[in-house]
């Protein structure tokens, strides 16, 4: 594992419609190994391999973050914010915060003393107040303005058992391992293209992952992304299925899922004794795998994730 690679990108702020940062990373990982690169007008990057084969395989991991976006800032210099993507308000109350503006501002999001009431059990996006310490509107409109984004202060770190927390892990997971996949691949002689696409806007608009497979036009297109471990805190297997935090990928099963795909995936698994896991997604996965698939004349789709 190439963990400084995964580690920069973390590091790397990327919320969504603010990825160049991270784009540039991306390339610069890959320019040694991939015969091509290519960005587009929608901000994706490509790191393309056999270029010139008749028969594409396109790999899609998005780049950006849920975050917070500036939308206010009061005559006493606090901030207020709206979503970007499907970020919780809840886990935000109290949380040590950076505003990506002139610079990076750190601030904290305030929350009344348990004493005096403590927080609302029903804490919505506009009950979130941003202290960055300044004492005026004219102050902090010096480092912020409407529309900068705003995610957390935090990082990563290695937990017990081979386990890592981090900011972001959806999806920079998916972006990493694609990265990984050009590499691996780049030693080897192949009879298709391989295109794998850093995507952006999955978190809000998945317009990334349509701009990426109109233009690219693949055969078929496999999406990288993250699911959530059903042996974790508060999940019910028979609710919610049976998948183990390192017990393997998971693939997808629904109606948009084409099952060709899946069946090469589970022969290539068995081929070299690796466990695969399942998630079932009767109508929609929530991943880039829906836009790409509606692309051009329609895109057979399968959809990798890691749990």
């Amino acid at each position: 594992m190439n963990r400084p690679f995964l580690e920069n990108l973390i590091k790397c702020p990327s919320p969504a419609g603010n990825e160049v940062a991270i784009q540039n990373l991306w390339l610069n990982e890959l320019k040694p190994y991939a015969h091509t690169l290519e960005t587009d007008m929608a901000g994706n990057a490509t790191a393309i391999l056999n270029p010139n084969a008749p028969f594409k395989v396109l790999l899609a991991g998005h780049c950006d973050e849920i975050a917070f976006m500036v939308n206010h800032i009061d005559d006493k210099g606090y901030l207020s914010v709206v979503q970007v993507g499907g970020i919780s308000p809840k886990l935000a109350l109290g949380s040590r915060i950076r505003v990506l503006g002139k610079g990076v501002i750190k601030g904290v999001i305030a929350v009344p003393p348990h004493h005096k009431g403590g927080a609302k059990d029903d804490v919505k996006i506009e009950d979130l107040t941003i202290d960055i310490g300044a004492k005026s509107q004219a102050e902090a409109a010096e480092l912020v303005a409407v529309g900068d984004h705003v995610i957390y202060d935090v990082d990563f770190d290695y937990l017990l058992n081979d386990t890592f927390a981090g900011r972001a892990l959806d999806n920079r997971t998916g972006s990493y391992i694609i990265a990984e996949v050009i590499k691996a691949l780049s030693k080897e002689t192949l009879s298709v293209g391989v295109y794998a696409v850093s995507t952006v806007n999955e978190e809000t608009t998945m317009g990334g992952a349509h701009f990426a497979a109109a233009h690219i036009v693949p055969s078929i297109a496999i999406a990288c992304d993250v699911t959530f471990a059903t042996d974790s805190v508060g999940s019910d297997p028979k609710k919610d299925g049976d998948v183990k935090l390192g017990g393997g990928p998971v693939i997808s099963i629904g109606s948009q899922i084409n099952t060709k795909i899946n069946a090469l995936i589970k022969a290539a698994a068995k081929k070299h004794n690796l466990p695969l896991q399942v998630e079932l997604t009767p109508s929609s996965t929530g991943t880039d795998a829906d836009k790409m698939r509606f692309s051009g004349k329609g895109v057979p789709v399968a959809l990798i994730s890691l749990p």
